[in-house]
């Protein structure tokens, strides 16, 4: 960081700050909420840079950079955290100010808009997206006689680095072959820094089309640290989360279902990794990472993610006699 100013303009400034409103002295800064390639199939889930310093009155902007949902949220100091859906509950209005006492939420933003956020007081601040787990940032409010270390132009390179470095890797995870009746349901891994967790996630299904016959079964695996993905024949249902009627659990755990008919409707629920374990909480169960479909007669089989379809998330079963 930079060096302190000496003690006598330290202390002019303090006073001025007294005489005059914060909002004289207030900068915005700005930052990339996600980042994607050109087929968006890989997903920076990270806010870009992840870490800012920033004075009393200033405010962050965070702009919507994806396909893919995001939030710009801040809990108060041991909240629960709630889901993207429930929210603050909701979401708070743009330009909310944020001091620890109430939290604030932009509600679900994707492909360009905008949120800001206003910080009246110094503090160390958590920002966290409600739609993905370790994917979060720090925001420090240095009280105004304390010089800041980095300017605008800094933050940008350092988001243009992490966005280059995070593509990068979900390009590397992309490189999955299962073999023979396997598919990968996406893949991913976290990435820690200094100021917090990044996710880079492949939106996609890998060797996403199979030809197989008749009484064959067909397995997805999940490879994703944390993001959610379905298997989903036919229309999407009202709740995401759990499985159809017509899914049961194999004795390792996977679920498995028996289609019959191309127009047969069955849903994975969400296919995805137990969260990390943390001291202090109760152990989490094994996450459900595999589903298995029999396909008991001939046809074409459609199927996509029904969180990530938009995304390009789609596959194929071809099933011959």
């Amino acid at each position: 960081m930079a060096k302190k100013l000496p003690h006598t303009l330290r202390t002019g400034l303090a006073l001025l700050a007294l005489v005059f409103p914060l909002s004289a002295w207030a900068d915005n800064w700005t930052l990339q909420v996600g980042a994607q390639n050109g087929d968006k199939a890989h997903q920076a889930l990270a806010f870009l840079p992840n870490e800012i310093w920033i004075h009393p009155g200033d405010s962050v902007t965070g702009t919507f950079a994806t396909d893919e949902i995001h939030t710009v949220t801040f809990l108060m100091p041991a909240q629960v955290r709630p889901s993207r859906q429930v929210g603050c509950p909701g979401a708070t209005p743009d330009s909310s100010v944020f001091d620890g006492t109430a939290c604030v939420n932009s509600g679900v933003l994707l492909n360009g808009q905008t949120y800001t956020v206003v910080f009246p007081v110094p503090g160390n601040f958590k920002l966290v997206c409600l739609a993905h787990p370790d994917m979060t940032a720090a925001i420090h409010v240095l009280a105004l006689s304390e010089p800041l270390p980095h300017d605008q132009a800094f933050y940008d390179q350092l988001a243009n680095r992490q966005r280059a470095d995070l593509l990068s890797d979900a390009r590397a995870s992309a490189h999955v072959h299962p073999k023979g009746n396997a598919v990968a349901a996406g893949a991913g891994k976290i990435i820690g820094t200094g100021g917090g967790s990044e996710t880079a996630s492949v939106m996609r299904f890998m060797d996403a089309t199979k030809v197989i016959h008749a009484d064959e079964t067909v397995e997805w695996t999940s490879a994703e640290a944390v993001t959610n993905h379905t298997i989903t024949f036919g229309p999407e249902p009202a709740n995401l989360i759990p499985p159809s009627g017509n899914v049961t659990l194999d004795v390792d755990g996977a679920r498995h279902a028996i289609i019959s008919s191309p127009s047969d409707v069955v849903h994975s629920g969400f296919i995805t990794a137990a969260p990390q374990d943390r001291i202090g909480l109760p152990q989490a169960p094994l996450g459900v990472t595999r589903f298995r479909v029999t396909f008991t007669q001939p046809g074409v089989y459609d199927y996509k993610c029904a969180l990530h379809d938009g995304l390009g998330m789609l596959g194929k079963i071809i099933v011959l006699p």
